[in-house]
């Protein structure tokens, strides 16, 4: 499988679970005159059920080995449309937070579309939105802080998320817990934006790792939001600059409200 050989040419750790279709390939193409990046999206490969469960299968068979965090991104695949059965339901992510808390770990979320609203019905560790998933959650605009901490609020005290990230594009991205609010204010970029390709998934790989290393969730969140800042950077889906990340992470503001 192609996947299989660019993740061993990464040297990354993997299990693959086949499907009978073809994993999807999306586009970011970079035009030189205007400076603008536009992504080629296109539908995901068709998921039968008894494909789904043995995601599900193997998931389990991972928490096993006792790890701490797990994330769960993406919108789910479309199911076959030739079996009105077919396809992943609404709440496979509900039943991946059932069995990821079942096995005493802890469940990290990112995702959108129909899928999140009954996995936070049945409750995660943490949840990141971006400000059209808020707006979806909200039912009307998100667009500072306060709008943040209102959504963020709802979700801590229905039990939704013990972790509410909230992240708020060039403004930065609100962090809730039990504790408090916290704004993170975003770094000033070292040069010009070239894409966001990217930059919801290196914010939530980054504060993930730290978390699984012990740190509090503000400090996570704040490197999460400087290496965003810093695939933004990057002209296409080329991995961000670790050291650049690590540079703007100072920089990174924060203002903690009761």
């Amino acid at each position: 499988m192609r996947l299989n050989r660019l993740l061993d040419e990464e040297g990354i750790d993997h299990l693959a679970v086949d499907i009978a279709d073809d994993t999807r390939e999306a586009l970011v193409l970079f035009e030189t005159g205007s400076r603008r990046s536009f992504h080629i999206v296109p539908p995901g490969p068709r998921l039968h059920p008894h494909e789904g469960e043995r995601c599900l299968d193997l998931l389990e068979r991972l928490l096993a080995g006792h790890r701490s965090y797990v994330v769960a991104s993406g919108s789910l695949p479309a199911g076959l449309p030739v079996c009105r059965s077919a396809g992943l339901p609404d709440d496979y992510y509900a039943a991946v937070a059932r069995r990821v808390r079942e096995a005493g770990s802890r469940l990290v979320l990112d995702t959108s579309g129909a899928a999140f609203p009954a996995a936070l019905a049945a409750g995660v560790f943490l949840f990141r939105c971006n400000r059209t998933e808020a707006e979806s959650l909200t039912g009307r605009p998100v667009s500072g802080f306060d709008d943040a901490r209102a959504l963020n609020e709802r979700l801590l005290t229905t039990g939704a998320a013990e972790i509410a990230v909230t992240t708020l594009g060039a403004l930065g991205a609100l962090c809730s817990t039990v504790h408090g609010h916290t704004e993170l204010h975003a770094p000033p970029l070292p040069g010009e934006p070239l894409s966001d390709a990217g930059a919801g998934d290196s914010m939530v790989a980054a504060l993930t790792t730290r978390l699984a290393a012990g740190e509090d969730p503000v400090s996570a969140c704040a490197l999460g939001v400087a290496t965003a800042a810093a695939a933004m950077l990057t002209p296409s889906t080329e991995p961000f600059d670790v050291e650049v990340a690590q540079s703007l992470r100072p920089q990174v503001r924060t203002a903690t409200r009761g």
